[in-house]
């Protein structure tokens, strides 16, 4: 655990503690590369104008993160948190110095689970457009769709457009092209990686608003994030979806078109 590429000590991080103010980014590393890292960076850069109203020196910080896997085998779970010691809780939009704190975990590889069932629930996520660390919504509607049998919830917004789960997005399967909501959410990076590799596969890819009273015209329906590519969905509510119609093989093949670049 380093903060701006030094050992961090506990006082180091007091503010990020006492505040809960900052956003993130997670990537898996493998062999000193990640898959979709400038995304990542990207994303890094654009919550921080937004947060901090600072500019983030993005190749130091890819440098902190090759320095935080340095010497490190296997698949690594790298997280890196920008938040600032400098944070005014009082004038909380003041420019202000970002911090970076990065961890990095070594992990077994990431697996797709069995198809996953969801449970609708009437909720978006606050300024989705951002990764914040404000994560304690997504977790407890993932706990509450748990009390009901399901292994995840799905946000629809209040006029009935299905937008994303707790920690991914989602799309669906017509037959011919894949269908991503048009709602607020965040623009996760395995759902664009997945656009990118669909464009390269020539696959039709769109994005459209799809109203909960509508997934069951829907062949097929899935998840990501950067983690697992492709998570089938095997209900949402009362809506079941025959596994052998979503062609997991060719998400994953369009997710795979995506080579990793180095840290």
């Amino acid at each position: 655990m380093e903060l701006n590429g030094e050992p961090a000590l506990a006082d180091d991080l007091r503010a990020l503690a006492g505040n809960n103010y900052g956003h993130f980014t997670a990537l898996r590393v493998r062999d000193g590369a990640a898959v979709g890292l400038d995304l990542h960076l990207d994303r890094l850069a654009f919550a921080t104008r937004a947060l901090f109203d600072a500019e983030l020196d993005c190749a130091t910080v890819q440098g902190w993160m090759r320095q935080a896997v340095d010497g490190m085998d296997g698949e690594i779970a790298l997280r890196a948190t920008v938040f600032s010691r400098a944070f005014d809780r009082t004038h909380p939009g003041a420019a202000a110095v970002p911090d970076v704190l990065i961890v990095a975990t070594p992990v077994a590889p990431a697996v797709a689970l069995p198809p996953v069932r969801l449970t609708s629930v009437a909720y978006v996520r606050e300024f989705p457009e951002i990764k914040h660390i404000g994560t304690f919504p997504l977790f407890r509607w993932r706990a509450v769709a748990q009390t009901t049998g399901a292994d995840d919830a799905l946000f629809v917004t209040a006029d009935g457009l299905v937008a994303e789960a707790s920690i991914w997005n989602i799309g669906f399967w017509d037959g011919s092209e894949v269908i991503w909501p048009q709602a607020p959410q965040l623009l996760g990076t395995g759902m664009r990686l997945l656009q990118r590799g669909l464009a390269e596969l020539g696959v039709a890819s769109r994005t459209q608003a799809v109203a909960l009273r509508d997934v069951a015209h829907f062949q097929g329906a899935f998840l990501t994030n950067a983690s697992v590519p492709v998570q089938p969905v095997a209900a949402i509510d009362d809506v079941a979806y025959e596994p052998f119609l979503l062609p997991a093989d060719m998400l994953q093949a369009a997710f795979e078109r995506n080579s990793a670049q180095a840290l």
